[in-house]
C-alpha cells in the first residue's frame, strides 16, 4: 500500500515538474515573441519624441560642422542621440529642443539671439547630412520624411523668453520652423509663471502672455505647458481655442510634491481639451524615491563644496564633483516606471492623450534603466505590449496623438 502511494506521489511530482517547465518555456517563448514584435512595431510605426536637447548639448560643447568632429550626431558615444542609434530604436521625428536658459532673460535680445543660433545649427545638420536628416515643419512633412526612410527634424522652443517683449516674434519663429513653444522654463518670464519659481510674478499668465497664447493659436504654433505653474496651466485652458501639449512632463501622482509634473486634475483637463502629455524619461521626474535620493545627494555635495570653499563653476571643483558622483551613484528608475506613467494617463484621460517626450540629452545621467538612449524605444514598446496595449493603442502613443494635435493647430491657423 505504501509503495503504491509513494509511486502515485512520484508521478504527481514528475508531472508537476514537467508542467512547470512547460509553463516556464511557454513564458520564455511568449517573451521572445513580444520582444520581436516590439522591434517590428518600432520600425513599422513612426515614432516621435516631443523633446530632445541635442542642439544645446552640441552648443555648449563648441559644435562645429566638420565631419570629423565627434559632436556631429551620426555615430558617437557622446550624449543620448545620434543617427545610428535613432535608426536602431525606430525614432523618426525627434523634436529638436531650442532650449533657452532662464539666465538669458536678464539681457535684452540674448534669448532671441541664442534661439536663432540653435535653429541655424539644426538647419546646418540637416544640410550637411541631407541623406539622413530633413527639416520638418508639419506633421505631414514628418510622414513624408518617414516614408523616405530618413529622420525628420521638427523643432520646439523651450522657453518663450525667445519672443522677448515683441509678439510679432511668434510669427517670426513659426516662419523659422518652430512648431511649439514651451511658455517658460525654470523662472517666471514676461509670459507667465514657472513651476520652479516661487515668486508668482503674474499669478499665472501675464497680460502679455494671454496675448501670446492667442497669437500662437492664430499663427499655428502649439502651446506647450511643460514647466508652467498650475495657475498658468489653467489660464491657458481658459484661453486656447485648440488642443495643447505638455512636451516632456510625467504624472504628479508618482511625485506628489513636484509641481513640475502634472496632477490628475490637470491631465483630465488636458484630455478634455484634446491635448497630449508626453512622458519625460528622467528618473527624478518619474519616481519620488529617486527624487528624494537626488535631493539628499545634492545637499551633501553642496555641503562638501562649501567646506572646500568651492563653487560649482570653479575649474577645481570638477574633480571633486566627479569623485562625489563616483562615490555616490544615483538611484535610477526603469523603463517599467515610464510605462506606469503612460498607463496612468490612459486611466485618467484615455489612450488618445499620451505620448513620448524623453528629454534625451537634457537629463544627464538620470535616464532610467532600459531607456538610456534613443536606440531603446523598443524596450518601452515591449513593456506596453506586456501590459496588454494593442498595436492600435501603441501607434497612437508613438505618434498619432501628437500629430492629431499638431494638425488641429495648423488647421485652426488656416481658418483664422
Amino acid at each position: 500500500m505504501k509503495t503504491s502511494i509513494l509511486f502515485c506521489l512520484a508521478i504527481v511530482i514528475l508531472y508537476s515538474c514537467q508542467s512547470t517547465k512547460s509553463v516556464s518555456q511557454d513564458s520564455m517563448i511568449d517573451d521572445t515573441v513580444l520582444k520581436q514584435k516590439a522591434n517590428e512595431l518600432a520600425t513599422e510605426f513612426l515614432i516621435t519624441d516631443g523633446h530632445v536637447d541635442l542642439p544645446y548639448r552640441l552648443k555648449v560643447r563648441n559644435f562645429k560642422l566638420e565631419k570629423e568632429y565627434l559632436g556631429i550626431p551620426i555615430e558617437t558615444t557622446n550624449g543620448d542621440f545620434d543617427y545610428v542609434r535613432a535608426k536602431k530604436g525606430g525614432l523618426d521625428a525627434p523634436f529638436m529642443s531650442i532650449y533657452l536658459p532662464a539666465n538669458r532673460q536678464e539681457e535684452k535680445g540674448a534669448s532671441k539671439k541664442l534661439a536663432d543660433s540653435l535653429i541655424n545649427m539644426v538647419e546646418g545638420i540637416a544640410a550637411a547630412h541631407s541623406d539622413k536628416f530633413v527639416m520638418a515643419h508639419t506633421a505631414d512633412d514628418c510622414m513624408k520624411v518617414f516614408e523616405k526612410g530618413l529622420i525628420a527634424l521638427p523643432m520646439g522652443m523651450e522657453n518663450g523668453s525667445g519672443l522677448e517683449d515683441d509678439i510679432s516674434n511668434v510669427q517670426y519663429f513659426n516662419d523659422r520652423g518652430i512648431s511649439y513653444i514651451t511658455l517658460t522654463h525654470s523662472r517666471d518670464n514676461l509670459i507667465c509663471d514657472s513651476s520652479y519659481d516661487t515668486t508668482g510674478t503674474w499669478g499665472g499668465l501675464s497680460p502679455y502672455g494671454k496675448e501670446v497664447v492667442k497669437e500662437m493659436n492664430r499663427v499655428g504654433v502649439m502651446v506647450d505647458i511643460s514647466h508652467v505653474s498650475d495657475e498658468t496651466f489653467y489660464d491657458v485652458m481658459k484661453i486656447t481655442k485648440v488642443p495643447v501639449i505638455a512636451s516632456h512632463s510625467p504624472c504628479r501622482k508618482f511625485t506628489p510634491d513636484f509641481e513640475r509634473n502634472m496632477s490628475d486634475e490637470m491631465i483630465r483637463r488636458l484630455g478634455e481639451n484634446g491635448g497630449v502629455i508626453q512622458i519625460n524619461f528622467g528618473s527624478s521626474f518619474l519616481d519620488r524615491e529617486v527624487q528624494k535620493n537626488l535631493n539628499a545627494s545634492r545637499r551633501e555635495l553642496r555641503k562638501l563644496m562649501e567646506e572646500r570653499n568651492l563653487s560649482f563653476g570653479d575649474e577645481q571643483a570638477m574633480e571633486v564633483i566627479r569623485q562625489f558622483q563616483k562615490d555616490n551613484p544615483v538611484l535610477l528608475s526603469d523603463v517599467e516606471m515610464v510605462a506606469n506613467h503612460v498607463d496612468h494617463v490612459v486611466k485618467v484621460a484615455g489612450v488618445d492623450h499620451v505620448g513620448f517626450g524623453s528629454d534625451f540629452d537634457g537629463v544627464g545621467d538620470t535616464l532610467p534603466t532600459g531607456l538610456k538612449d534613443v536606440s531603446q524605444f523598443p524596450n518601452l514598446i515591449y513593456v506596453l505590449l506586456k501590459k496588454g496595449y494593442s498595436e492600435e493603442d501603441i501607434e497612437k502613443i508613438c505618434y498619432k496623438n501628437v500629430f492629431r494635435v499638431w494638425r488641429a493647430v495648423d488647421q485652426y491657423a488656416l481658418r483664422s
